[in-house]
């Protein structure tokens, strides 16, 4: 589980739509405000989710080889498999220009909430599926799954409190190199979504399989 976790959880953070929007909110008016809704909100969900499977696991692993874990790995399989074919559709597309979304222009003026609302938009929900398909795994009365929960997490936001933490210490040159970021990261927009959809999707694919037969 703790691999899995690893794994997905940089692939969040590492997403190109989500730290473009949040670079866009830390460069408006009352930007770190902004970006702290959204880090938080953005938290909030991975959080929500986490506890809604721990919910209906009662905290406790399924045995192996029974229906529930048979049906994870499937969940595993067909979400590796979703991935795989996406990045692979995309790859096979002809580059297009993006352009910057419409609600970029009404950033400066967005509020709170809407900044909040913004992260649960953003969230990348395949992987946040993967990553609740492997939280079934956990066992809430081991302590090892906890600090894995935890280190999910913040591993899924790391992106993100980098760049709020660097906005709040170093506004004046945060500014200038996050925008360059989020210039860098338009220009290659389909190159890390198609990297990062075959690589999780090949290894989700992987785990599902091996579940299913080991």
């Amino acid at each position: 589980m703790v691999l899995d976790l690893v794994v997905i959880g940089t692939a969040i953070t590492l997403g190109p739509l989500h730290n473009s929007a949040f670079i866009l909110l830390l460069s408006s008016r009352r930007g770190v405000r902004k970006g702290l809704a959204f880090l938080l909100s953005w938290l909030a969900n991975l959080v929500t989710v986490i506890a809604c499977v721990l919910l209906l696991t009662g905290g406790e692993a399924p045995a192996r080889h029974t229906a529930p874990s048979t049906g994870v790995a499937c969940v595993k399989l067909a979400i590796g498999v979703g991935m795989v074919l996406y990045g692979a559709r995309r790859r096979r597309r002809p580059p297009r220009p993006h352009g910057p979304p419409r609600w970029t222009a009404r950033v400066d003026g967005a509020s709170l909430a809407t900044a909040a609302g913004l992260a649960w938009l953003l969230q990348p929900w395949a992987l946040v599926g993967a990553g609740a398909a492997t939280v079934v795994a956990a066992n809430l009365s081991s302590v090892t799954d906890w600090i894995a929960l935890a280190g999910y997490c913040l591993l899924a936001t790391l992106s993100l409190i980098a760049m709020e933490m660097y906005g709040v210490w170093a506004p004046a040159a945060a500014g200038a190199k996050l925008n360059a970021l989020r210039t860098w990261l338009g220009q290659h927009q389909d190159q890390l979504i198609i990297t990062l959809s075959l690589l999780v999707g090949l290894w989700l694919m992987g785990r599902g399989i091996y579940e299913l037969v080991a």
